[in-house]
């Protein structure tokens, strides 16, 4: 039996618990064949001391995003993923609301991945840019 995309969605979300994920409230909202799309509150738990989102909550998101659809790609029984790099470049600031982040695969290999991350807020604003690479281990 095939689980429904509710089902999934709430299967990978409760696999968060007790992570970084679920300290900064990021939530995977939707996936397709080649996509995956989580979001995050902005509040002041994220801010920087000026009031707007801290650049390093918004590269936690999009590595978070990155790595669970690298980690959705692979056969869990016998491979994990570790990041290797992440880039971000930040383009707009926002205080309140949610932004979103959107990763597609650029590069789906065996060994290693690379997608492209746009994290936007709830008008479609683009936010940041951001670029990562992960690697499929062998589990020992």
């Amino acid at each position: 039996m095939q689980l429904s995309k509710e089902d999934m969605l709430a299967k990978a979300n409760a696999a968060s618990k007790n992570t970084l994920m679920e300290t900064l409230s990021i939530e995977i909202v939707d996936f397709g064949d080649d996509f995956l799309t989580a979001r995050m509150p902005v509040t002041p738990k994220v801010h920087q001391p000026d009031g707007v989102l801290h650049g390093g909550a918004t590269a936690a998101l999009a590595e978070s995003v990155g790595s669970f659809a690298s980690h959705v790609f692979i056969d869990t029984e016998k491979f994990f993923i570790r990041g290797l790099e992440i880039t971000a470049n930040h383009l707009k600031s926002v205080s309140e609301g949610y932004i979103y982040a959107k990763a597609t695969f650029l590069h789906k290999g065996r060994t290693t991945q690379l997608l492209d991350i746009k994290v936007t807020d709830e008008a479609d604003n683009l936010i940041s840019v951001c670029r990562l690479s992960t690697i499929s281990l062998p589990k020992k």
